[in-house]
């Protein structure tokens, strides 16, 4: 497996690769999406990693670096969309990509990296802790906004 960060030409695969997260359709290429695709991947906060093998992205990980006026100004980071294809599941690959999202924020000083699952299966909520991630520490509420 190869890991990297998404490059522009890489859409239509991590779109491809998002079917197994939540989404039940990739979304359809408008200047809109182009323009929102242009400046996440200019965005030097925001980091979409992928695993690639035999040609395709077979994982993803995202990490938002987060800027913060507490702890002497140390900013904090936000995982969402980790996500393997289901024949590449259990092989590592989203391991590998979670622990170059630690190095990232790491080394942007980071003092923290959260993530929110909604994920009840206890197998996935292991991985997580395999990642050294834990549950006690924080309380996670949502709102979802309609819209």
């Amino acid at each position: 497996m190869r890991i990297r960060e998404v490059k522009k030409s890489d859409l239509d695969g991590l779109q491809e690769l998002y079917l197994y997260l939540h989404e039940s359709e990739k979304l359809t290429e408008t200047p809109k999406l182009n323009s929102l695709w242009n400046e996440i991947i200019a965005d030097e906060d925001y980091h979409i990693l992928i695993g690639e093998s035999e040609g395709k992205i077979v994982s993803s990980v995202t990490i938002v670096i987060i800027k913060n006026l507490t702890r002497g100004m140390r900013p904090y980071a936000l995982v969402e969309n980790v996500v393997t294809r289901k024949d590449y599941r259990r092989r590592g690959y989203a391991q590998a990509l979670m622990q170059r999202a630690i190095e990232i924020a790491k080394s942007r000083r980071c003092y923290k990296i959260m993530l929110l699952t909604g994920a009840k299966n206890e197998n996935i909520l292991k991985f997580y802790e395999k990642c050294s991630f834990n549950s006690k520490d924080k309380t996670a509420f949502i709102k979802w906004i309609e819209g």
